[in-house]
């Protein structure tokens, strides 16, 4: 590292060194969530505290040394990088990147998602707990259509619910079966959630952003920090562990290794065997018709 004492997050006063012996410490946990899947990432090159900015693409930025992906868009072939080992996790560090954010499908399956993320975003006034209750909402939309899902911290506001999938679908229709999911839960609770992005729309509700699931958007990385004053992490959960007491920017950079270190098994242990396929939407609505029919 360059500059290692350069500090990245003030209010802890957490260091580049810092950051990297954190990642060291957590390399176990996060690379199999970043391997082999193409990223956007977030660089600070300061730190948190000044400029920060989306980085999509790779420049003369970023070392020859870092795995490098190209592929084809609209109008032209993108280069993305991908985290595939520790060192190229320092790497970013050195980089000053401090979010990681991962398509939904890998390199060798680039075409076919392996998972669909419904990202749970509270507008201004929603309680925590009325978040915690939207992902139970949503999965117990997806285990009526006999899909396992899996939820974690954002480290922002929300919370991601995560399905995994042999990869398969196509981008189309991974993003239709989100949207279609997200504006049935809108439909049946207009006051509650909405399923478009308006933000005039979105005071006390909760936006179920199913646009994370079209081809070339992302979502932040399991374990990934956030470029956010008090250092949050995205963390995966257990189901159970959903309570007011763990909001979504609950465990940061100081707090992580304390709880990895007292797990007795992974949360999401069997998130790396479950691989399902995505059924029609239509029929969880003709399931929900039936049922609504028999009441």
């Amino acid at each position: 590292l360059t500059h290692p004492d350069r500090v990245l997050y003030p209010a802890q006063k957490t260091t580049k060194r810092d950051l990297a012996l954190f990642y060291e410490s957590i390399a176990d946990w996060i690379l199999p969530h970043l391997e082999d899947r193409p990223t956007a990432l977030v660089r600070c090159p300061e730190g948190v505290a000044k400029e920060c900015f989306y980085q999509k693409h790779v420049g003369t930025w970023a070392p020859e040394s870092l795995r490098r992906v190209k592929i084809r868009e609209k109008t032209k072939v993108g280069e993305y990088l991908v985290v595939d080992s520790l060192p190229a996790l320092v790497g970013l560090v050195q980089l000053g990147i401090l979010e990681i954010h991962t398509w939904n499908s890998l390199v060798e399956h680039l075409e076919r998602p392996d998972r669909v993320v419904f990202d749970l975003d509270p507008g201004p006034g929603v309680p925590w707990t009325r978040v915690t209750e939207g992902a139970r909402l949503i999965r117990e939309r997806l285990l009526a259509l006999e899909l396992e899902s899996f939820v974690k911290t954002t480290g922002g506001k929300g919370l991601h619910v995560v399905v995994p999938l042999s990869p398969g679908p196509t981008w189309a229709e991974g993003a239709d079966f989100a949207r279609k999911l997200a504006e049935s839960v809108a439909r049946e609770d207009p006051r509650g959630y909405v399923s478009h992005m308006a933000k005039s729309a979105r005071q006390g509700k909760i936006f179920i952003d199913y646009l994370r699931n079209v081809r070339g958007a992302t979502s932040v990385a399991a374990y990934s920090t956030r470029a956010k004053p008090q250092a949050p992490v995205s963390v995966p959960l257990a189901w159970e562990e959903l309570s007011p007491a763990i909001k979504s920017d609950h465990y940061t950079i100081a707090s992580l290794p304390r709880r990895l270190a007292g797990l007795k098994t992974d949360p999401w242990a069997k998130y790396w065997t479950t691989r399902q396929k995505l059924p029609r939407i239509e029929a969880l609505e003709s399931k929900r018709s039936v049922a609504a029919g028999r009441r």
